[in-house]
């Protein structure tokens, strides 16, 4: 059931802000208390948190926030993260559906810019902007740097954007619906199918530069190369995929080919970083390389 609730002269959404989370108890109580701290109307937003198969129960994590927030538990077996978020959806009550991650930090005005963006449009998805919380870790600091290009590629055109990233969207829930959800096939890269699913759907998009989340995502040397390896076999998969192989495998090839002159578009990308940034396109092009390997041995075996 969908909600939209009158309150003074302008319309704001019911909300169901969707969490995916899988043994990251502490990041999970951090993201919790900051969403209690959102300036909208607590009776205007609902959170459903998605345990994806963690061993350990989650209501310890939980029970300090009921008092603060309207929060209920969805559990199923390992999925991933696109199959947690299809699962919350199914349960969900709000007119619009609002995606976070468990290691993200939204400011106070996070949700209200998302809702005034993309709660009056029900062919309208929002996505907020995204910063790096841990600026002292290097490779935090160039996971954002990537994300920021990606950003400046795909959204060069404002008026248009054509991707945003799953830890800070917003989707009207009629139209998440129509469009199937996320992919469970993709462990990575499922929100690049959704955008472009959504956008061959005719809807649009809308970038709200308001709506802020801080990701903490405390990254070493090892869990930075295997994240851009799973993204690049992401990457394969996105390309193999979906409404149009031709389109997207031109869209992959764009950005490669256009990331020298975007980088020159985002000033954070100082040469301080140029090794991790290396580092970056030799473990995604190994996880691309990787994933069409296991696909032509499994079609060679089919």
């Amino acid at each position: 059931m969908s909600e939209l609730v009158d309150v003074g002269a302008a319309e704001q959404p019911f909300c169901s802000v969707i969490i995916p989370t899988r043994h990251r108890p502490d990041a999970l109580a951090r993201c919790l208390g900051a969403l209690a701290e959102l300036d909208y109307p607590g009776d205007l937003f609902e959170v459903i948190v998605v345990d994806d198969g963690g061993q350990a129960s989650l209501e310890p994590t939980l029970a300090p926030f009921r008092e603060r927030l309207s929060v209920r538990l969805v559990q199923q077996p390992h999925s991933g993260p696109g199959s947690a978020r299809n699962s919350a959806a199914a349960e969900a009550r709000g007119q619009l559906l609002v995606l976070i991650d468990d290691d993200c930090l939204p400011e106070p005005g996070w949700l209200r810019e998302l809702a005034k963006r993309g709660g009056g449009d029900p062919t309208c998805a929002v996505g907020g902007r995204t910063i790096n919380a841990l600026p002292g870790n290097p490779y935090s600091r160039v996971s954002q740097l990537v994300l920021d290009l990606v950003y400046a590629h795909y959204n060069a055109d404002g008026e248009r954007p054509h991707f945003f990233t799953s830890n800070n969207l917003g989707l009207p829930a009629g139209g998440y619906r129509e469009v199937g959800g996320f992919d469970p096939d993709f462990p990575t890269a499922e929100d690049r199918d959704l955008c472009d699913r959504w956008l061959g759907l005719g809807n649009r998009m809308a970038y709200a530069p308001d709506a802020v989340v801080r990701h903490a995502a405390d990254l070493s040397f090892t869990s930075f190369v295997r994240k851009h390896f799973r993204y690049g076999r992401g990457a394969f998969r996105f390309q193999a995929g979906g409404r149009s192989h031709g389109s997207r495998r031109r869209a992959v090839l764009g950005f490669y080919a256009a990331l020298p002159r975007t980088m020159r578009r985002v000033p954070e990308a100082t040469s301080k970083d140029a090794a991790l940034l290396v580092l970056w396109q030799i473990a995604n092009a190994a996880g691309f390389a990787w994933e069409a390997f296991c696909r032509l041995l499994t079609s060679r075996r089919s």
